[in-house]
């Protein structure tokens, strides 16, 4: 609990800081050089991070399966979960990003006791409220560029349209901002309530709930209840876009706190676990085809002093050594 609880604190005081600095006067500060800032540091680490991945070596093939590698013609293959080609290999890429084919198939552990076995049930609510918050999350952001471009390309207007086309209340209801929340709400709280889960969370899983709770609560707070001054927001975000900002007058303080959680999520994505959104596909587990039995994959880093060692040569060897430790040889000595 030390980790929760150190991460709501972090939080609340980060969100304190920025009131309290737009209160003092310091909004050029929290409107102009931190979020600059910000996105300094996200764009080096994040690329730094990514060619580190990149450049690593991968000396075997390590693909994750989930079904039957290609072998005999007589025996069907899971083409998309134990791919042998290329273009299977992308197929499944594409199914684990874009609708997180894996968790869908993530399963519970139940003690059935009374029955005297253990028993597996399937487990969706992870999948459904992970792809509602990783969709919410895209939809949102992208919603987001109507305050910085000018004129509104028609794709983030009908993106916007779309999200709120129920025209419920005044000003209308986005749709995601709804299932943005709720999805934040239910991974925090399977991360409390469930024990298993709970007992290897540390502040790093606890921080980023919280830290995007915050924003999404201060974004649904300024556009259904304090009414901030958009006209005044928009002017900020394409003046830092343009690189020459200004910062508007008689702006809600609430405004300062979201931007300020905004800038500390960016800053603080690179070094966090959301860099599984670089990270994913540059993992040999999911981007190498199953097919070792068809081809030899030999580590491009391998020194080319290295010569291949092959089981006859090892055999010749080691052969006396193995007769005597009573392992089974292909040729006697």
């Amino acid at each position: 609990m030390t980790g929760l609880v150190t991460a709501l604190l972090a939080v609340v005081v980060l969100g304190a800081l920025a009131a309290f600095g737009a209160g003092a006067g310091m909004t050029a500060v929290f409107g102009i050089y931190v979020p600059y800032a910000a996105v300094v540091i996200f764009v080096v680490f994040f690329v730094r991070k990514v060619l580190g991945w990149a450049s690593s070596p991968v000396p075997f093939a390590i693909p994750t399966t989930g079904g039957q590698q290609k072998s005999l013609p007589w025996i069907k293959q899971q083409r998309f979960d134990s791919p042998a080609t290329r273009w299977q290999t992308f197929i499944r890429m594409a199914l684990e990003v874009l609708f997180f084919r894996s968790l869908f198939r993530n399963t519970k552990l139940d003690n059935r006791s009374a029955e005297g076995r253990v028993g597996y049930g399937s487990a969706k609510a992870l999948w459904l409220f992970a792809l509602m918050f990783h969709y919410s999350f895209l939809i949102i952001f992208l919603r987001h560029f109507r305050f910085f471009l000018n004129p509104v390309p028609a794709a983030i207007t009908g993106i916007a349209f779309v999200d709120s086309i129920f025209q419920i209340a005044a000003p209308t209801l986005y749709l995601t901002d709804v299932f943005f929340l709720l999805a934040v709400c239910f991974l925090l709280v399977r991360r409390i309530a469930d024990p298993k889960v709970a007992y290897i969370s540390l502040f790093q899983d606890y921080f980023p709930l919280f830290l995007l709770l915050g924003i999404g609560g201060t974004g649904v707070w300024m556009r259904y209840f304090s009414k901030v001054d958009v006209i005044a927001v928009r002017e900020l975000a394409r003046g830092l876009v343009t690189l020459n900002p200004v910062i508007p007058a008689n702006v809600d303080p609430t405004f300062y706190i979201h931007l300020f959680l905004v800038c500390v999520l960016w800053a603080y994505f690179p070094f966090s676990k959301l860099m599984h959104l670089g990270g994913v596909f540059l993992s040999p587990t999911r981007n190498l085809p199953n097919n070792t039995r068809m081809a030899r994959h030999i580590n491009p880093w391998n020194d080319p002093s290295i010569k291949p060692h092959s089981y006859e040569e090892y055999e010749d060897e080691f052969r006396e050594k193995m007769i005597e430790a009573g392992l089974p040889v292909d040729k006697e000595a």
